[in-house]
């Protein structure tokens, strides 16, 4: 049986392939096992906007989160990232394998705008699995809002 995540593609349509690469301890390990460069791994953040109100925000490898940015697009005030069992509960995924196809909530989606004209790789709802697809095919599906909304990775 396919992963909600498999499922929800294969409804929606959307082409896709399944990367199978086991486990990885970091960004740099997931580009080099899926053989794509960092900034196409995409990171799905879940965002706490309030009480049950969250959305996913779809980031380059290679970048973060602009704080500010989005809580200007969003127009609010405050944002918060729940920790790993909220955003279990809020999704249905544990951290590592989260993504927007086949949450068991269908949370807004806002993707950086960095992400169109490329093919992605995106979590696949299991650990040491993503899935490459299109971005721009992602994006309309999910009927996700494009905007620039992170900031380069700072340095280490």
């Amino acid at each position: 049986m396919p992963s909600p995540a498999l499922a929800a593609l294969d409804a929606a349509g959307l082409p896709y392939r399944v990367i199978r690469h086991g486990p990885v301890r970091s960004l740099a390990e997931a580009a080099a096992a899926r053989g794509v460069a960092v900034p196409d791994v995409v990171k799905t953040i879940v965002v706490r906007r309030g009480p049950d109100d969250h959305l996913f925000v779809l980031t380059p490898g290679d970048r973060v989160i602009s704080w500010p940015k989005l809580r200007a697009l969003l127009g609010v005030n405050r944002l918060s990232m729940p920790d790993a069992a909220a955003a279990r509960d809020a999704t249905g995924y544990e951290r590592g394998t989260i993504t927007p196809f086949g949450a068991t909530t269908a949370w807004p989606v806002v993707a950086d705008e960095r992400l169109r004209g490329r093919e992605i790789t995106l979590g696949a709802g299991e650990h040491g699995a993503a899935v490459a697809l299109d971005a721009d095919a992602a994006i309309t599906t999910l009927g996700a809002t494009v905007a620039d909304v992170t900031d380069p990775e700072p340095a280490r």
